[in-house]
């Protein structure tokens, strides 16, 4: 693999796995809205960091760089902490665009652009595994994910057959970054984004090769 393409890179888990690829030489491309938090990295990689401003749930053609797609990293994602019954239609709208209609939009836009064995990493989280635990408030966030983990089942069974292509999924628990901070104030996570993603990075290089279809939970707490 060459070319690794991020979502939501500019903060978190997100930017510790761009950190993380550029350290061993890779190109990497980050699709986020905000390219200015990555303006040290991008002077310190000016030849293997690409990054681009884009509204995930927004895209157009010439928002991408024609470059190949040897993995990529379905990172982007946003949460909103309300009661059930408090949730407007306006609040889905924006957790839905976010944490499923952008990855399947930018999937089927980039599938011109996948190379012969390209690895799709959709990063979820263990509120979307049915049978986890549950927490309230985060009824539109966690059936989000949930249904990022079942699309990535349903493309694998879609191209296996016609292509090579890889997609597993991801479902994070508890990695001490300003979403969790949002989600449960004051509790303290006993994995850090640094941890995280040398573990997203080795899943990418590795897992392909052993995995398809896949949803692997990977937490150390609860939440």
């Amino acid at each position: 693999m060459k070319n690794i393409w991020i979502t939501g890179g500019s903060r978190g888990i997100g930017l510790e796995t761009v950190r993380a690829f550029l350290a061993d030489n890779f190109t990497v491309v980050v699709l986020t809205r905000n390219c200015n938090a990555l303006s040290g990295l991008l002077e310190q990689y000016p030849e293997t960091l690409i990054c681009k401003s884009i509204d995930l749930t927004n895209i157009r053609e010439d928002d991408l760089p024609k470059l190949q797609v040897d993995a990529l990293i379905n990172n982007a994602g946003t949460l909103i902490n309300k009661s059930f019954d408090s949730i407007t239609s306006e609040d889905l709208h924006v957790v839905y665009r976010t944490n499923v209609f952008g990855p399947i939009h930018l999937i089927q836009k980039l599938m011109p652009q996948f190379s012969q064995g390209v690895h799709v990493v959709n990063i979820s989280s263990v509120g979307g595994v049915t049978g986890s635990v549950k927490f309230p408030g985060l009824s539109a966030y966690s059936s989000s994910k949930g249904s990022l983990s079942i699309l990535t089942e349903c493309l694998q069974v879609e191209y296996s057959e016609s292509t090579n292509w890889t997609f597993n999924c991801l479902a994070l628990g508890a990695v001490q970054t300003e979403m969790l901070e949002k989600a449960f104030p004051g509790y303290q996570a006993p994995v850090h984004p640094e941890q995280m993603a040398k573990y997203i990075k080795h899943f990418t290089l590795n897992n392909h090769r052993v995995m398809k279809g896949r949803v692997v939970e990977v937490s150390l707490s609860k939440p």
